[in-house]
C-alpha cells in the first residue's frame, strides 16, 4: 500500500500510517492509458508481447503521474501497486499464509500485476518464476493442439475465479462466442494482455500495453503512445531482443513505482539487443550467439541510458527510433510532430523535464498551506486541480513539464513544439 512520506510498509501491513484506497472502481481507470497493437499472425503477436513486457517498467516510470491518494502525499509515483493491492482477492491460503485446505493453489501475485510467463519460443528460457496453472485446463489445451507456452498461459489465467457474471451471459455457445473466456481474461489485469481474435471476426491478434499512466495534455499522451507504437515497428523491423529473466522484470516493476524512479532508479536491461548484430542500429554489437551466461546478457542501467543511450554501454531507444525514421518516407509535418514527441520522452528520461508525479509533488511542497505533514487539504487539492486543468486546456504554460518552447495553443491538437 501507499504510505506517508519516507515511511513504507510491506503488503498487508496494518501499521499506521497507511493510505487506504479500497476499491478498483476508485482507482483502476483513473490514471491509466492502455494501448492495443494489431497483428495478422499469432507468432508476431507473441513475440511483441514478450518484448514489450520488458519495456513496461521503463515506460511506467517515464509516465509516472500518481503520487497522491485520498488526500495524502505517498512515497510512490505510480498507481500500479495500489490497484494491485486493492483488487487482490486471494485468500490467506492462496497467499501462502495458511496451509491449503479449501483452496487449490498457492498464488504468488494479485490478479492485477506483471505477467508471469513469456509466450514466444525465444522467451521460454527466461521463464524463471513459478507459474501456477490449472492442470486440467492445461492438459485439455495440449490435447487440442495448443502448444506448451500458450497452454500454460491460458491455464494460468484460469486459476482465478470470475468476478462478475451477467444472467444473460450464463448459457452461451462457446464455439461462436468468447464471453466466458473474456470474463476471466479481462479480469486478469497484467502489464501486458494477449488478446486472441473473437470468433467470427476479422479482428487480428492483439497485444495490449497496459502500464502507462495518463498525462495532463493530449500532447504528452500522444507522445507516449507514438513512442510505444514506433518501438513495436522497430522491434519487428530490426529484430530487436529485449528479453531478460522475468524475475528481473518483476524487480524492475517494483523499482519503477518508487519516488522519482526515472532519475534515481536503476533497471535491469539487456546489453546486446541486436539478434545476430545489426549495422543499422548504431552502437549494437554482435549477438551473443549462445556464448556467455544469462547473467552476462543484462546489467543495471538508468532510464536515461536506456532511452537516450550511453557511449560504449548502450545505443539508446530514442537514437534507434530516429535511425528508423530516417529510413521512412514521412512528410515534413508528420516528421516534425513525431520528433517533438520523441524529444519529450528524451527530456523526461534525462531529467531535464519533470514527470507529472514529480511536478505535482513540487507544486504541493511549494504551496503556502503545506505543513510538511503529507496532508493535502481541500484548498491545496483545489489549487492543484485548477492548475492541472489550465495546463491541460492550454491556458497556462508549464516549462518544467513540457519545455520552454512548448506551444500551448496547439497542445489540445496533440502537436506543439519543444526547444
Amino acid at each position: 500500500m501507499a504510505s506517508a512520506d519516507n515511511v513504507s510498509f510491506p503488503s498487508f501491513a496494518v501499521s499506521w500510517p497507511l493510505i487506504q484506497a479500497k476499491l478498483d472502481i476508485f482507482l483502476n481507470k483513473s490514471y491509466s492509458r492502455h494501448e492495443n497493437t494489431y497483428f495478422s499472425h499469432i507468432s508476431e503477436a507473441r513475440y511483441l508481447y514478450d518484448q514489450l513486457a520488458t519495456i513496461c517498467p521503463i515506460v511506467m516510470a517515464l509516465s509516472a503521474a500518481s503520487p497522491f491518494y485520498r488526500g495524502y502525499v505517498s512515497d510512490i509515483d505510480c498507481r500500479w501497486g495500489v490497484i494491485s493491492a486493492s483488487v487482490d482477492d486471494r485468500t490467506r491460503e492462496e497467499r501462502g499464509l495458511e496451509p491449503l485446505k479449501n483452496n487449490h493453489y498457492r498464488i504468488s501475485k494479485s490478479r492485477y500485476d506483471s505477467i508471469d510467463s513469456y509466450l514466444s519460443e525465444c522467451g521460454e528460457k527466461y521463464n524463471d518464476i513459478d507459474l501456477t496453472i490449472d492442470k486440467d485446463i492445461y492438459e485439455h489445451l495440449i490435447k487440442e493442439g495448443i502448444d506448451h507456452l500458450l497452454a500454460q498461459h491460458i491455464a494460468h489465467l484460469f486459476i482465478r475465479d470470475p468476478l462478475t457474471l451477467f444472467e444473460e451471459k450464463i448459457h452461451l455457445d462457446d464455439a461462436n462466442e468468447s464471453d466466458h473466456f473474456e470474463n476471466i481474461q479481462s479480469t486478469n489485469w497484467q502489464t501486458m494482455r494477449f488478446k486472441p481474435p473473437p470468433p467470427n471476426s476479422d479482428i487480428g491478434w492483439r497485444v495490449e500495453f497496459r502500464p502507462m499512466e495518463v498525462q495532463l495534455t493530449d500532447f504528452e499522451n500522444s507522445a507516449y503512445v507514438v513512442f510505444v507504437v514506433l518501438l513495436t515497428r522497430v522491434i519487428l523491423s530490426y529484430k530487436l531482443d529485449f528479453l531478460i529473466p522475468l524475475s528481473k522484470v518483476d524487480e524492475n516493476m517494483k523499482m519503477a513505482q518508487k519516488r522519482d524512479a526515472v532519475r534515481q532508479g536503476m533497471f535491469y536491461f539487456r546489453k546486446d539487443i541486436c539478434k545476430g548484430g545489426n549495422t543499422v542500429v548504431d552502437g549494437c554489437g554482435s549477438a551473443q550467439n549462445g556464448t556467455g551466461t544469462d547473467a552476462e546478457e543484462y546489467t543495471l542501467m538508468s532510464i536515461d541510458t536506456i532511452i537516450n543511450g550511453k557511449e560504449g554501454v548502450f545505443p539508446g531507444l530514442i537514437p534507434i527510433l530516429n535511425s528508423y525514421l530516417e529510413n521512412m518516407e514521412v512528410d515534413v509535418d508528420t516528421r516534425c510532430t513525431i520528433l517533438n514527441y520523441l524529444k519529450l520522452i528524451k527530456k523526461r528520461a534525462s531529467g531535464e523535464l519533470m514527470t507529472v508525479a514529480r511536478w505535482m509533488r513540487e507544486f504541493i511542497a511549494q504551496h503556502p498551506d503545506y505543513k510538511q505533514d503529507s496532508v493535502i487539504t481541500d484548498e491545496m487539492n483545489y489549487s492543484l486541480i485548477w492548475k492541472c486543468n489550465q495546463i491541460a486546456q492550454g491556458q497556462a504554460e508549464c516549462p518544467e513539464l513540457l519545455g520552454v518552447g512548448f506551444n500551448k495553443k496547439q497542445s489540445g491538437n496533440k502537436t506543439g513544439s519543444l526547444e
